[in-house]
């Protein structure tokens, strides 16, 4: 199968659940709670190269990811509607998903308020009033209010990738290094 079939397979498996999830959470009530356990749990796996391979794997047998998951989950007190979502993507065997569905969850949970949402990736954490300026900034070229979600990848060496909606705006340092090699190639 070509990658862009499998990453359009998960994209459409992940906005699915979202979408399913995002409603009960609006009935519910616990839509900000919800997304705060997504987080958390997009966080362990970031953190965790076992996580990140139960999670992708296809050796792990249904059974088997239900009950990690189940003892994740129990462990890092993520209860209620998420900890029974996850551990059904578990039994469905669609823990590959997971982080599309958090991303698609946010999305969702940012146009439910009226919000835009970027993605940001950066060489390290930024701080509160950086993350403001970012978020004035973006209104200021969107119009709407931004919920900025901010990924630290050392490997861009420095500046910023935002990708609001189907726009990307990149200043990262690794790119610029990049351009710049391929002009002194062309001149050499």
């Amino acid at each position: 199968m070509p990658v862009a079939d499998t990453s359009q397979l998960i994209s459409g498996v992940a906005e699915r659940y979202a979408s399913s999830l995002f409603d009960l959470a609006l009935e519910a009530g616990a839509v900000e709670s919800v997304g705060s356990d997504l987080d958390a749990f997009q966080r362990m796996i970031d953190d965790s190269a076992d996580l990140k391979r139960l999670i992708v794997s296809p050796v792990f047998s249904a059974d088997d990811q239900f009950k990690a998951i189940s003892a994740i989950v129990a462990k890092a007190g993520i209860t209620g509607l998420v900890g029974n979502f996850l551990k059904v993507v578990a039994r469905n065997r669609r823990l590959f998903a997971v982080p599309g569905i958090v991303k698609s969850y946010r999305e969702i949970a940012a146009r439910h308020r009226g919000e835009v949402s970027a993605e940001v990736t950066s060489a390290h954490a930024l701080t509160t009033e950086q993350q403001t300026e970012l978020k004035a900034a973006l209104k200021g070229v969107t119009g709407k209010d931004v919920a900025v979600n901010v990924t630290v990848d050392p490997s861009i060496l420095g500046g910023l990738i935002v990708k609001v909606g189907s726009r990307q705006i990149d200043t990262s340092l690794r790119t610029k290094l990049s351009s710049l090699k391929l002009a002194l190639k062309e001149v050499g």
